[in-house]
Protein backbone atom coordinates (compact mmCIF):
# COMPACT_ATOMS: atom_id res chain seq x y z
CA UNK A 1 0.00 0.00 0.00
CA UNK A 2 1.21 3.22 -0.95
CA UNK A 3 2.12 5.87 1.87
CA UNK A 4 0.58 9.22 2.65
CA UNK A 5 2.59 12.30 3.35
CA UNK A 6 1.66 14.52 5.81
CA UNK A 7 3.51 17.75 5.71
CA UNK A 8 2.73 21.05 7.93
CA UNK A 9 4.33 24.79 7.48
CA UNK A 10 5.52 24.61 11.26
CA UNK A 11 5.23 22.03 14.50
CA UNK A 12 2.46 24.52 16.08
CA UNK A 13 -0.40 23.03 12.73
CA UNK A 14 -0.45 19.61 14.54
CA UNK A 15 -2.36 20.09 17.04
CA UNK A 16 -4.51 20.73 13.51
CA UNK A 17 -2.95 18.25 11.67
CA UNK A 18 -3.30 14.97 14.42
CA UNK A 19 -6.66 14.27 13.29
CA UNK A 20 -5.72 13.15 9.68
CA UNK A 21 -2.63 11.24 11.44
CA UNK A 22 -5.39 8.90 13.64
CA UNK A 23 -7.68 8.63 10.78
CA UNK A 24 -4.51 7.43 8.36
CA UNK A 25 -4.27 5.26 11.69
CA UNK A 26 -8.03 4.13 11.97
CA UNK A 27 -7.80 2.96 8.67
CA UNK A 28 -4.35 1.42 8.66
CA UNK A 29 -2.80 3.68 5.85
CA UNK A 30 1.01 3.48 6.56
CA UNK A 31 2.02 7.17 6.52
CA UNK A 32 5.10 9.56 7.51
CA UNK A 33 4.40 13.52 9.09
CA UNK A 34 7.08 16.58 8.55
CA UNK A 35 7.86 19.82 8.96
CA UNK A 36 8.58 21.44 5.72
CA UNK A 37 8.37 24.97 5.17
CA UNK A 38 7.66 26.82 1.04
CA UNK A 39 9.27 29.76 2.45
CA UNK A 40 11.94 28.34 5.38
CA UNK A 41 13.24 25.35 3.83
CA UNK A 42 11.87 26.11 0.38
CA UNK A 43 15.02 23.00 -1.59
CA UNK A 44 13.77 20.38 1.20
CA UNK A 45 9.98 20.67 -0.02
CA UNK A 46 10.33 20.49 -3.39
CA UNK A 47 13.13 17.98 -2.74
CA UNK A 48 10.98 16.08 -0.88
CA UNK A 49 7.97 16.43 -3.53
CA UNK A 50 10.01 15.51 -6.86
CA UNK A 51 11.21 12.55 -4.29
CA UNK A 52 7.56 11.42 -2.77
CA UNK A 53 6.44 8.87 -5.69
CA UNK A 54 9.95 7.01 -5.79
CA UNK A 55 9.74 6.65 -2.14
CA UNK A 56 6.47 4.83 -1.74
CA UNK A 57 4.10 7.77 -1.29
CA UNK A 58 0.69 7.73 -3.22
CA UNK A 59 -0.74 11.48 -1.88
CA UNK A 60 0.47 14.21 0.00
CA UNK A 61 -1.41 16.46 2.54
CA UNK A 62 0.05 19.67 3.05
CA UNK A 63 -1.53 21.81 6.03
CA UNK A 64 -0.37 25.66 6.46
CA UNK A 65 -1.48 28.48 7.53
CA UNK A 66 -1.50 32.16 6.59
CA UNK A 67 0.49 32.53 3.03
CA UNK A 68 0.06 29.02 2.93
CA UNK A 69 2.22 28.39 -0.16
CA UNK A 70 3.27 24.92 1.12
CA UNK A 71 0.91 22.71 -0.91
CA UNK A 72 1.33 24.65 -4.27
CA UNK A 73 5.16 24.46 -3.89
CA UNK A 74 4.57 20.54 -3.25
CA UNK A 75 2.59 20.21 -6.15
CA UNK A 76 4.72 22.54 -8.21
CA UNK A 77 7.15 19.65 -7.88
CA UNK A 78 5.17 16.15 -8.09
CA UNK A 79 2.44 14.62 -9.65
CA UNK A 80 1.24 13.28 -6.97
CA UNK A 81 -1.89 14.73 -5.98
CA UNK A 82 -1.98 17.39 -3.27
CA UNK A 83 -4.60 17.77 -0.40
CA UNK A 84 -4.27 21.27 0.98
CA UNK A 85 -5.09 22.13 4.65
CA UNK A 86 -5.57 25.86 5.58
CA UNK A 87 -5.19 26.16 8.80
CA UNK A 88 -7.04 28.90 10.87
CA UNK A 89 -4.62 32.19 11.82
CA UNK A 90 -5.60 35.14 14.38
CA UNK A 91 -5.54 37.36 11.70
CA UNK A 92 -7.81 37.02 9.09
CA UNK A 93 -9.41 33.35 11.13
CA UNK A 94 -8.09 31.19 8.04
CA UNK A 95 -9.35 33.15 5.21
CA UNK A 96 -5.92 33.95 3.80
CA UNK A 97 -4.60 30.29 3.93
CA UNK A 98 -7.91 29.05 2.20
CA UNK A 99 -7.22 31.38 -0.45
CA UNK A 100 -3.64 30.81 -0.68
CA UNK A 101 -4.65 27.02 -1.08
CA UNK A 102 -7.32 27.09 -3.46
CA UNK A 103 -6.26 29.68 -5.60
CA UNK A 104 -3.61 27.38 -8.11
CA UNK A 105 -2.54 28.00 -11.55
CA UNK A 106 -3.51 25.66 -14.44
CA UNK A 107 -1.60 22.94 -14.14
CA UNK A 108 -0.66 22.62 -10.20
CA UNK A 109 -3.92 21.32 -8.81
CA UNK A 110 -4.42 21.57 -5.01
CA UNK A 111 -7.41 19.89 -3.82
CA UNK A 112 -8.55 22.06 -0.93
CA UNK A 113 -10.98 21.21 2.28
CA UNK A 114 -12.12 23.13 4.56
CA UNK A 115 -10.03 25.46 7.43
CA UNK A 116 -8.57 22.82 9.98
CA UNK A 117 -10.20 20.19 8.12
CA UNK A 118 -7.02 17.59 8.63
CA UNK A 119 -9.83 14.42 9.19
CA UNK A 120 -11.38 15.11 6.01
CA UNK A 121 -7.99 15.50 4.22
CA UNK A 122 -7.25 11.97 5.56
CA UNK A 123 -10.42 10.46 4.54
CA UNK A 124 -9.92 12.18 1.08
CA UNK A 125 -6.34 10.48 0.72
CA UNK A 126 -8.32 7.32 1.65
CA UNK A 127 -10.54 7.72 -0.58
CA UNK A 128 -7.58 8.17 -3.61
CA UNK A 129 -5.44 5.35 -2.40
CA UNK A 130 -8.84 2.98 -2.21
CA UNK A 131 -9.39 3.41 -6.24
CA UNK A 132 -6.34 0.55 -6.45
CA UNK A 133 -6.91 -1.30 -3.05
CA UNK A 134 -10.47 -3.04 -2.41
CA UNK A 135 -9.53 -3.66 1.65
CA UNK A 136 -9.52 0.26 2.12
CA UNK A 137 -12.11 0.58 -0.26
CA UNK A 138 -14.62 -1.61 1.96
CA UNK A 139 -13.69 0.12 5.17
CA UNK A 140 -14.68 2.95 3.81
CA UNK A 141 -18.26 1.65 2.77
CA UNK A 142 -18.30 0.44 6.38
CA UNK A 143 -17.42 4.13 7.58
CA UNK A 144 -20.30 5.37 5.56
CA UNK A 145 -22.77 2.84 6.53
CA UNK A 146 -21.93 3.64 10.30
CA UNK A 147 -22.37 7.29 9.66
CA UNK A 148 -25.73 6.71 8.35
CA UNK A 149 -26.98 4.69 10.96
CA UNK A 150 -25.94 7.39 13.54
CA UNK A 151 -27.91 9.94 11.41
CA UNK A 152 -31.07 7.40 11.70
CA UNK A 153 -30.71 6.78 15.29
CA UNK A 154 -30.55 10.57 15.86
CA UNK A 155 -33.93 10.92 13.33
CA UNK A 156 -35.27 8.25 15.73
CA UNK A 157 -34.52 10.17 18.92
CA UNK A 158 -35.16 13.53 17.60
CA UNK A 159 -38.68 12.06 16.36
CA UNK A 160 -39.36 10.58 19.94
CA UNK A 161 -38.55 14.15 21.89
CA UNK A 162 -40.54 15.91 19.96
CA UNK A 163 -43.52 14.11 20.25
CA UNK A 164 -43.05 14.18 24.11
CA UNK A 165 -43.27 17.82 23.79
Amino acid sequence: MKKVAVIMGSDSDFKVVQKAVLKLKEFGVPYEVHVMSAHRTPDKAADFAKNAKKNGFGVIIAAAGMAAHLAGVLAAHTTLPVIGIPIKSAAFDGMDALLATVMMPTGIPVSTVAVDGAANAAILAIEMLALSDAELDAKLDAMKAEMAEGVAKKDEDIQRKACEL
